[in-house]
């Protein structure tokens, strides 16, 4: 079935440039399940047709993005250029990494940041003590919004509308037996998550995952990111967190704030 940012959203003739579109629909299709593709696989997760899925990955083997060797395709480190612009032209995050170091430093927990793309979280920076969950995560991952600290505390930056707009549209799928799917439920958590400015997420994307969020926020009051820190319940309660835990998290992302406010945007 083609992707549908390939059959929604504005069409040629008014902006859109549908073979780029399409260059990185191909890009898209790798992942850690597939991350190296024939062309028969390329084409039939893009919904592109073979011929032009292979013009499509010629250009990007040009271009050095894209390695063939007359089989299977697979992407190239270069293609690492296209994320890490993205940080570079950011200036938040080499604001906020430093005072994540200081969190994870003084808190002995991992600590993340994330922004919020579509009905989405994404890993922009992560400071890891110790593997603490079965999901390999890293700058660049995603995962749903609903389910997650961050998540949940994106959301609430948002008005209710557009909160119940975007749960419409996930999947709002049980990860767990702990995992909150109904939709009304979920708003009034982001409610709530708005209203005292940090956010608890107690197993629902993973069992004994325990995870608490707080908003970056810019000069204009915006969301524009969050920072969480994350724990097992078997050795951090949700108790102990928010006790514990929340004081320096709220400390940390306020900092963050405060440098994003300051720096020119």
């Amino acid at each position: 079935m083609a992707n549908r940012a390939l059959t929604e959203g504005p069409r040629p003739g008014d902006g859109y440039v549908q073979s780029f579109a399409r260059g990185l629909e191909v890009i898209r299709s790798f992942s850690a399940a597939a991350p190296r593709q024939t062309l028969t696989e390329v084409a039939s997760r893009t919904g592109l047709t073979r011929a032009g899925a292979r013009r499509i990955l010629l250009t990007l083997q040009a271009l050095g993005y894209v390695h063939g060797d007359g089989k299977l395709f697979s992407l190239t480190p270069r293609i690492l250029d296209l994320g890490f612009a993205y940080l570079s032209s950011m200036p938040i995050w080499n604001l906020a990494e430093p005072v994540m170091e200081a969190l994870v430093e003084e808190v002995k927990e991992s600590c993340s940041a994330a922004v919020l793309e579509g009905t989405d979280i994404v890993y922009v920076l992560r400071v890891p003590t110790r593997k603490i969950m079965s999901i390999g995560l890293g700058v660049g991952s995603r995962l749903p919004a609903y389910c997650t600290s961050m998540g949940r505390m994106l959301l609430a930056g948002l008005p209710d509308e557009d909160v119940a707009r975007l749960l419409a549209s996930t999947d709002l799928r049980a990860c767990t037996r702990h995992t909150i799917t109904d939709a009304a439920a979920l708003l009034a958590r982001v409610r709530q998550a708005r209203r005292q400015g940090w956010c608890l997420v107690n197993q629902e994307l993973e069992e004994g995952l325990v995870s608490m969020a707080a908003p970056v926020v810019n000069g204009a009051g915006q969301f524009v990111a969050a920072l969480n820190i994350s724990g097992q319940a078997n050795r951090t309660t949700p108790r102990q967190m928010q006790e514990l835990l929340l004081p320096p998290l709220l400390a940390a992302a306020a900092e963050v704030s405060r440098r994003v406010s300051r720096s020119p945007q």
